[in-house]
């Protein structure tokens, strides 16, 4: 009797091991990953070597809200940030009076100010918008032709001609589709597929053209002091491209991508996100988060990923926190360097530098950090 016990319970021990293997095989996951070459991750040294100067921030409350991912001084003199509940705030620049400007009822990831005032917004669900001074919301573009939509807007920067460049972080994921903003992220730049591009939207035709495609998870954007060039984050493959802004439909993952763009920061030690113009000529870069040992290795394993999204979210390899971010000019210099190892504060997106703070940026932070600008001038 023991014997046809026990031969029954290692039969459904075979079935379920059976199973599982099968499951882990071959259930549908919703990306086609493609095998790149991951450079060694530099680790933290020489002008990234480990420091403790993003450590202690101080802290806005945002009465509730999360996610201070984007942040600007406005021409009014006031703070503007986006929160995930698609609230735009607006508030004093220490944090008082603060009020719901709009709401756009997606997600804005980034922003910048056009000549009349207006705050025109890279909403990953709605598209680029035009909020007015007074709060109405109003669309630019959703789509670069028919059928072609922006999926993923995230970052944006108008320029003085009025012109308007803004990333499209994935043609493959939409936040709206996939859970939100971080889920989409993470389908895309485990895929690799590099289907980002960055576009340039024209007010005065309405026109929406591709400037340049190609990119693993095209996310922060910024101008070139003279606006000649563009600053693209390329995070899922850990680097920023100067692309001219003059450029149509080029493919920058080519191998040959031609004298139109370059890799200016490559390498990097984690995954780069938003780019924010500072003062005397610096660009600020935040990393969402460090590199990690295990996504790289999987570089060259498509089907190690796939068997990655088989598992529960909790043992999908996400790096742990670590607060960091860095500015650099417009030739690749970097000259500001800050972190905190404990990653106190989420996600540092980036920095938005004003004349006597630093804000930091973040997508899931509680309140909004912020320190003396004089950080900068400690060695």
């Amino acid at each position: 009797m023991a014997k046809v016990r026990w031969g029954r319970w290692g039969a459904g021990v075979a079935i379920a091991v059976l199973a599982g293997a099968a499951y882990l095989a071959w259930w549908p996951v919703p990306i086609a990953p493609v095998a790149w070459s991951a450079p060694a991750a530099p680790g933290y040294q020489g002008v990234h070597a480990p420091n403790q100067r993003l450590a202690g921030l101080r802290m806005i409350d945002l009465k509730g809200e999360i996610g201070p991912e984007h942040i600007a001084l406005g021409k009014d003199g006031r703070l503007y940030t986006t929160v995930l509940s698609g609230n735009i705030l607006r508030m004093n620049p220490d944090g008082t009076d603060q009020q719901v400007f709009a709401n756009t009822g997606g997600r804005v990831l980034g922003f910048d100010f056009d000549a009349a005032g207006n705050l025109v917004a890279a909403d990953a669900v709605k598209g680029l918008l035009s909020i007015a001074p007074d709060g109405k919301v109003s669309l630019l573009t959703d789509q670069v032709a028919p059928g072609d939509p922006i999926r993923y807007a995230d970052g944006v920067v108008v320029a003085q001609s009025g012109k308007m460049y803004l990333s499209d972080a994935s043609t493959r994921f939409a936040p709206r589709d996939w859970g939100g903003t971080f889920e989409a992220s993470v389908l895309d730049i485990l895929e690799q597929a590099s289907t980002g591009r960055v576009l340039e939207y024209d007010p005065a035709t309405r026109a929406t053209r591709v400037v340049a495609r190609g990119i693993s998870f095209a996310n922060g954007v910024a101008l070139s002091q003279d606006e000649k060039s563009l600053f693209v984050n390329e995070t899922g493959k850990y680097r920023v491209w100067k692309i001219a802004v003059d450029a149509n439909g080029l493919d920058i993952g080519s191998a040959q991508p031609g004298p139109q763009a370059r890799v200016l920061l490559d390498n990097l030690p984690g995954y780069p996100d938003n780019l924010m113009r500072g003062r005397d000529g610096r660009i600020w870069l935040g990393f969402a988060k460090p590199r990690g040992a295990a996504i790289d290795n999987m570089a060259g394993k498509p089907w190690l990923r796939s068997l990655t999204l088989r598992l529960p979210r909790a043992l999908w390899p996400i790096p742990k926190p670590y607060g960091h971010v860095i500015a650099f000019t417009d030739e690749g210099q970097v000259v500001a360097d800050l972190q905190d190892p404990a990653g106190a504060y989420p996600e540092t997106t980036a920095i938005t530098e004003t004349a006597d703070r630093l804000y930091v940026q973040s997508l899931h932070a509680h309140g909004l950090g912020w320190l003396p600008r004089d950080v900068l001038k400690a060695p």
